[in-house]
């Protein structure tokens, strides 16, 4: 018997960042692995239990939606991403990762770094030359977070399950 798709948690952004990042992403990652638009992971590997997707619909319909402030262009190595930081989105991640501490991979255990992805899996040499071009022109800006998304992972693409949008 095959076990179900871990499960992903993201964050939803408001429409207009949304567009941007994922004009970058589409633009900038490699094509053959772009299976996802642009999106701020917050959970990488949960279990498909109905516990889940409870907790994030009670939270979501007490959260309000929250300034996300783009602070910086940051090096992946083989990609590049926008730096994100915002005390609301680390508060309801630590929150979330409490709920679930008996479920977290070391991954998910670990402190949060919000990030947007927009290249990766590229030469060394093309995403250095990503970030110079993207970092030249850099200003910080202010988004929304606007809502959490639950995904299960198909070993590449992802299946979205639900939308659960904040409502205050």
């Amino acid at each position: 018997m095959m076990e179900p798709s871990p499960l992903i948690v993201t964050l939803q952004i408001d429409p207009i960042a949304f567009t941007f990042f994922n004009k970058l992403r589409i633009k900038h990652f490699p094509p053959s692995i772009n299976y996802l638009d642009a999106h701020l992971t917050l959970f990488h590997h949960l279990p498909a239990v109905p516990a889940v997707s409870q907790l994030l619909e009670t939270v979501a319909s007490k959260q309000k939606r929250m300034p996300l402030e783009v602070i910086s262009v940051m090096k992946l190595g083989r990609g590049v991403a926008y730096k994100i930081k915002s005390e609301a989105l680390v508060a309801l991640h630590h929150d979330l990762q409490i709920s679930w501490q008996d479920w977290l991979s070391p991954q998910d255990r670990q402190k949060l770094n919000p990030h947007i992805t927009v290249q990766n899996k590229v030469a060394v040499d093309t995403a250095h030359a990503l970030y110079q071009e993207l970092a030249a022109s850099f200003k910080s800006f202010t988004i929304e977070g606007t809502g959490l998304s639950l995904w299960a992972y198909k070993g590449g693409p992802w299946n979205k399950i639900e939308d659960y949008s904040f409502t205050k």
